[in-house]
């Protein structure tokens, strides 16, 4: 006997978002960071490197390298953005690599959307039947809870920074996504599952995620084993086929390292269930309440497929030193999840959703717009000090198209406020439209109105620029840099130009120059044969800097 879903959904709820104004939010959510900006920091900027240097011919194809030093993990990744810098001269090598990643982005939206429609379809997840009808159609209700759940992927905080940088972990989020709509659409889409599980499983390892992708593996093949349908466990050889397919993979491209670790908990305890609280906001309470209210129907696919892509992901996250971008390959999942939690949402739950999103990113708006007047106008005057202060040597500049764009992002804002705040609004994923609505406005104002100082104060370049300004008058043959970060090493020789000798100790560099980093409270001692010529440091670095050292010829 079927039991009664608890999902009661008139024929009204099960609206479609309008797909003009859907495709607005991927837009404005998508787009801005693409343009105008380096690589920044860290991981965006590491992994440009090992792209560059296959582009550029300094590395072969199978051991990309920055400075002599090794990538480590999947290949994959360096070998689209290298392929894209190759396929593009004529666009700057930053921009031509981020386009297949940005691309990428945009392959998660859609398969998530198709992931949740293709899940709302089947009968165990409808809704309850009314005695005299009007209750809403199946498509019409999957195509609202499919919007619900893009939307909800929008919405996630842990996604907008990471999901918009050039490293290997977005394209192991659109492998995961890859998977999790090749077991969602296996009663529907046959031919698309097959092909679907059979690329995801090796395109996750070959970017660097075997462990997951076994894991993946061996759960969706048990899901689909048990699967009330014949075509689902018909997708049972093309899974084990997939994951056989993902181990080979590690093993030609040396995919496989150790990455377990559990020393961080032992200073921060709590780092892992705070970084679940910001990181999944506002999927993760939705997700809860989906579990608790389908909770007769774990076993079935709507609950069960979403569940498994999440926890293999939060589980890989937690023997990682609560590592942010292992729990990154989970955000669509678990959207998904919190999508089945809005045809049981109280109104009051929702109304305080909309009204937190309101005052939150209105504020965080205002904000932005404040510290954009200043920049412009010079007030108010505090905030153009902090700025100042925070990025010493950065002039504020004027760019029309940003400040239009800004302009259409906050009016597109304040409509969206009125409409939700307006009376009978009905339809299933209205209380994720704000939360949506206010990440990509914030993502937007930020990345056009705020795009120069957080270049500025996020990139290499303003130190590659000043070491240029104080070697200018020297004859630098290459530069020794052992024991600095791969991101410095990757704006020396991509940025800078330069010659970089990663490997060697000083006592055996051939270079003519070397950087060291230091506390700028103590000056360390000076290595035998290499003399102090002067220092650089970051506009926003507090604590150290670089010396610069000239080798002596005896």
């Amino acid at each position: 006997m079927n039991l009664p879903t608890p999902a009661i959904v008139p024929e009204r709820g099960a609206q479609r978002l309008p797909r003009l104004a859907l495709l607005l939010f991927c837009a404005a959510y998508v787009i801005p960071g693409l343009f105008g900006r380096d690589p920044w920091r860290h991981a965006d900027l590491t992994a440009f490197g090992y792209m560059a240097s296959i582009a550029q011919g300094h590395a072969p194809w199978w051991q990309p390298a920055i400075a002599g030093i090794p990538a480590e993990g999947g290949l994959l990744p360096y070998w689209v953005g290298a392929l894209a810098i190759k396929a593009l001269p004529f666009l700057e090598p930053a921009l031509a690599a981020r386009l297949p990643f940005g691309l990428a982005l945009v392959g998660v939206l859609c398969l998530v959307w198709y992931s949740c429609f293709h899940l709302a379809r089947t009968d165990a997840a409808q809704p309850v039947a009314f005695a005299f009808g009007g209750e809403a159609h199946a498509v019409d209700y999957a195509r609202s809870l499919a919007d619900g759940a893009l939307l909800a992927l929008v919405a996630s905080l842990g996604l907008l920074q990471l999901g918009h940088e050039t490293t290997p972990e977005l394209m192991q989020l659109l492998a995961s996504t890859l998977f999790l709509y090749g077991l969602a659409a296996a009663p529907y889409r046959r031919n698309k599952a097959r092909l679907a599980v059979l690329l995801a499983l090796p395109m996750l390892a070959a970017s660097g995620a075997p462990a997951v992708a076994l894991a993946l593996g061996l759960g969706g093949a048990t899901i689909s084993r048990m699967s009330r349908f014949e075509e689902a466990r018909r997708l049972l050889p093309w899974l084990l086929g997939s994951t056989l397919l993902s181990l080979l993979c590690a093993w030609l491209l040396d995919s496989w390292a150790w990455r377990v670790g559990m020393d961080a908990y032992l200073e921060e305890p709590l780092r892992w269930p705070s970084l679940l609280a910001w990181f999944c906001w506002p999927a993760w309470p939705l997700g809860l309440w989906t579990l608790w209210r389908w909770r007769r129907y774990w076993s079935h696919r709507h609950v069960s497929v979403p569940l498994l892509g999440f926890a293999v992901p939060l589980v890989a996250s937690l023997l990682m030193n609560a590592s942010d971008r292992a729990l990154m390959l989970g955000l669509p999942a678990l959207a998904v999840l919190a999508s089945f939690a809005l045809p049981t949402l109280q109104r009051g739950v929702a109304a305080a959703m909309d009204w937190f999103a309101v005052f939150f990113f209105s504020a965080l708006a205002l904000f932005i717009w404040v510290y954009y007047a200043s920049m412009q106008l010079g007030w108010p005057p505090k905030a153009l000090a902090n700025v100042r202060k925070l990025a010493q040597g950065f002039e504020p500049s004027f760019h029309p198209l940003a400040l239009l764009v800004g302009l259409l992002g906050t009016i597109a804002w304040l409509g969206l406020v009125r409409w939700r705040t307006a009376r009978h609004q009905h339809a299933l994923w209205k209380s994720l439209v704000l939360p949506a609505g206010g990440v990509a406005l914030v993502w937007l104002l930020g990345l056009s109105l705020w795009l120069p100082v957080l270049d500025y104060a996020r990139s290499n370049r303003p130190l590659v620029e000043r070491l240029h300004k104080l070697l200018a008058t020297e004859s630098t043959s290459c530069i020794a840099a052992p024991g600095q970060t791969p991101s410095l090493l990757a704006a020396l020789e991509f940025q800078g130009g330069w010659q970089v000798d990663a490997r060697s100790t000083l006592d055996k560099s051939p270079c003519s120059h070397a950087l060291l980093l230091a506390d700028k409270q103590q000056l360390p001692a000076i290595p035998e044969g290499w003399s102090l010529h002067g220092f650089v440091s970051r506009p926003t670095d507090r604590t150290q800097h670089y010396l610069v050292l000239r080798q002596r010829r005896d």
